[in-house]
């Protein structure tokens, strides 16, 4: 039997190319998308559920059980938000997803999509940084069969994306021009995703270099 996965994010970027790459890959039998609305694509792979409240995940405890990994690839720019907003859809909501998931799903791999530079301590200037480290650290708590974040810098959309924006495209490529090894492609990360389900790694916290090593294996 092929991997069953569970995605949220897939009407952002980083989680549209993850979901790609999970519906081309042999590897992955189905792929339940996780919303708050609706993502419009059809494939024979494709299950999507509905929750306008990721708060309310605990309703939807039937459609979430039986699912071999979770890549967690909703987020948000810190822009323009309070630490207190910020850590609310960051941090909060994350985990009450993921303390869900955990309940119904103990054999589990969990990937969350961190950031570059996110701080582990906690206690750094960088207000998203921060949170992000406070939601790693968190996770990393949980009783998952396996538990990994993800800090990937730029990258780049892979063919057919559209959610992705034209100049964060062009920021992107320009950046890959002068320094490619700092710049991961969706492909990449969906690719590493589904290998980690598979393989153990030593680190919990993979960088870019990680995650091109596991997207060759």
């Amino acid at each position: 039997m092929g991997l069953k996965i569970i995605l949220t994010g897939s009407t952002g970027m980083v989680g549209e190319g993850v979901l790609f790459e999970c519906l081309n890959n042999q590897a992955v039998d189905e792929v339940l998308i996780i919303n708050r609305k609706h993502y419009e694509l059809k494939h024979p792979k494709l299950k999507e559920l509905l929750v306008s409240d990721f708060f309310q995940i605990g309703s939807f405890i039937e459609q979430i059980k039986g699912y071999d990994a979770c890549f967690y690839c909703a987020g948000i720019s810190s822009v323009g938000l309070s630490e207190k907003e910020y850590t609310e859809i960051t941090f909060d909501t994350t985990l009450h997803v993921a303390k869900a998931l955990v309940a119904v799903n103990p054999s589990m791999v969990f990937i969350f999509v961190s950031g570059r530079n996110t701080d582990s301590t906690e206690t750094g200037r960088t207000m998203w940084a921060r949170v992000k480290g406070k939601t790693e650290n968190a996770l990393g708590r949980l009783p998952f069969k396996k538990q990994y974040n993800f800090r990937p810098g730029a990258m780049l959309p892979v063919k057919g994306q559209r959610n992705s924006r034209r100049l964060y495209q062009i920021a992107a490529q320009i950046i890959h021009f002068f320094s490619p090894k700092s710049v991961l492609t969706l492909q990449e990360v969906g690719m590493a995703m589904i290998h980690l389900t598979q393989a153990e790694y030593p680190f919990h916290a993979l960088e870019i270099k990680d995650i091109k090593n596991l997207a060759k294996y």
